[in-house]
C-alpha cells in the first residue's frame, strides 16, 4: 500500500494559531507560573512552540503514555511509559497534547494528575477530533478541531514517521 501526505494546515496557519493560544494562556495565567506537562512524543513539537509564546513564567515536565503502538487506531489500553520527574502538588498544571482523539488516554491521565494535588489542571491540544470521542474530555485550549482523518506532522506520526513535517497533513493510503 502506498502512502502520501496531503496538507491540512500549513506551517504558517499552525504558527499563527499557536501564537493566539500563547497569548490567551498568558492572559488566563497572569501573575502565575504554569507547569507545562508534555505528553510525549507527539506533544513535544507543540510544547516547544507554545512555551516560546507564553509570557508568564513556565516550568516543564514530561510524561509518556501509549495507546497506539504501530496502528492508526488506538488500542484502548493506556500505559505509562515515563512518569513525571517532579511533584505537581500546589502547581497550576497545563497538560500539553498533540491530539485528542477517542479521549481514552486523557480520561485516564487527567484524573491521575488531579489526584496528585495540583492547584489546577487544564488541557491544551493542538488538534481535536470531537467526532472520535468515546469518553468525555474537556479541552480548555484547542488549536484546531479536525474531522475524523488520520493526520501527521508537527509531532504526529504514522509508525514513527512524518513527525518532523512542519505542517499538519492527512495521511492518504492508496
Amino acid at each position: 500500500m502506498a502512502e502520501r501526505v496531503a496538507v491540512m494546515f500549513t506551517e504558517e496557519q499552525v504558527d499563527a494559531r499557536i501564537r493566539e493560544l500563547g497569548a490567551q494562556i498568558s492572559r488566563d495565567y497572569e501573575g502565575k507560573t504554569i507547569h507545562l506537562i508534555c505528553v510525549l512524543k507527539g506533544g513535544s513539537f507543540y510544547l516547544c512552540e507554545l512555551a516560546k509564546r507564553i509570557t508568564v513564567p513556565v516550568t516543564l515536565d514530561f510524561m509518556s503514555v501509549s495507546s497506539y503502538g504501530s496502528s492508526t487506531k488506538s488500542s484502548g489500553v493506556v500505559r505509562i511509559v515515563k512518569d513525571l520527574d517532579q511533584s505537581i502538588e500546589g502547581r497550576d498544571v497545563l497538560v500539553v497534547e498533540d491530539i485528542v482523539d477517542s479521549g481514552r488516554t486523557l480520561s485516564y491521565l487527567l484524573p491521575l494528575m488531579k489526584d496528585r494535588g495540583p492547584a489546577s489542571v487544564k488541557l491544551t491540544t493542538l488538534l481535536d477530533k470531537p467526532d472520535r470521542r468515546e469518553t468525555d474530555v474537556h479541552v480548555d485550549y484547542t488549536g484546531f478541531a479536525i474531522p475524523d482523518k488520520f493526520v501527521v506532522g508537527y509531532g504526529l506520526d504514522y509508525d514513527q514517521k512524518y513527525r518532523n513535517l512542519p505542517f499538519i497533513g492527512e495521511m492518504i493510503f492508496e
